[in-house]
């Protein structure tokens, strides 16, 4: 008999793995079915969907492995980084989905990094010198762009690859209109020596200080949100040390 594994658990949502079907519980009923419509959508590998049952969404596995994951080494080759690259920037060239992204407006990003900062000073979870010097650095990040269609929460666990292709991406309910950038930094936070190939396989120029500037911008609001639902921050590899390596 097939054994549940916990893939991931939080007070918002939970992912269970039995054989090779995953069942996702959220009470959340939009991101549910933001998710099922963004995998109709994505021109890139997706899980199939086996049912979907409120609160409780059930998938297929993916052939293949995770390409790692934040705070752990990367089991991918080169080429598979790149491949997945390739298989991003397919994403972003896609016809927008029609529906908004779920991202926050720039104004009140920007308030709500502030008011991030300050409790991360005020509570003492990190020195001052390093959120400041971060919150420098993810204001070049806080501007216009235009719209792509974008995954919304493209973690290195979420890609999965066999050999040096690209197998399917998981984890669709932030999917939605916004910043390519942004994808491609999730991408690669914590895993900076593989920039490099990512963007030689998503094939355009990228602006580099905007990947920084977002991978400051993300740990800097994730800090807390990880520490208060039982996730470690400050694990090698993992948000802490991105902030700390801006210094």
């Amino acid at each position: 008999m097939d054994e549940v594994e916990v893939v991931v658990a939080h007070s918002e949502r939970a992912t269970l793995r039995v054989g090779d079907v995953f069942l996702k519980v959220d009470p959340d009923q939009a991101r549910i079915d933001v998710e099922v419509r963004a995998m109709s959508l994505a021109p890139v590998p997706t899980p199939a969907v086996l049912w979907h049952k409120p609160p409780v969404l059930a998938v297929a596995a993916l052939p293949g492995t995770t390409l790692g994951s934040l705070g752990g080494p990367s089991t991918g080759s080169r080429a598979a980084w790149a491949a997945a690259g390739a298989a991003i920037r397919k994403l972003h060239d896609a016809p927008l989905p029609p529906w908004p992204g779920r991202g926050k407006g720039l104004d009140e990003l920007a308030a709500e990094l502030d008011d991030e900062c300050e409790l991360l000073v005020t509570n003492g979870v990190l020195p001052s010198a390093v959120v400041t010097r971060n919150r420098q650095v993810a204001e070049a990040a806080l501007r216009p762009w235009t719209p792509a269609f974008t995954h919304g929460d493209l973690q290195i666990a979420h890609v999965f690859v066999e050999g040096d292709e690209v197998t399917g991406i998981i984890d669709w309910s932030e999917a939605g209109q916004g910043d390519a950038l942004y994808d491609l930094a999730t991408f690669t936070l914590g895993h900076e020596e593989h920039l490099d190939d990512v963007i030689a396989g998503y094939g355009t120029d990228i602006d580099l200080e905007v990947i920084h500037a977002w991978w400051s911008l993300r740990s800097l609001l994730a800090v807390r949100w990880l520490i208060e639902h039982g996730f470690d921050p400050s694990a090698p590899g993992c948000e802490i040390d991105v902030l700390r390596s801006r210094m």
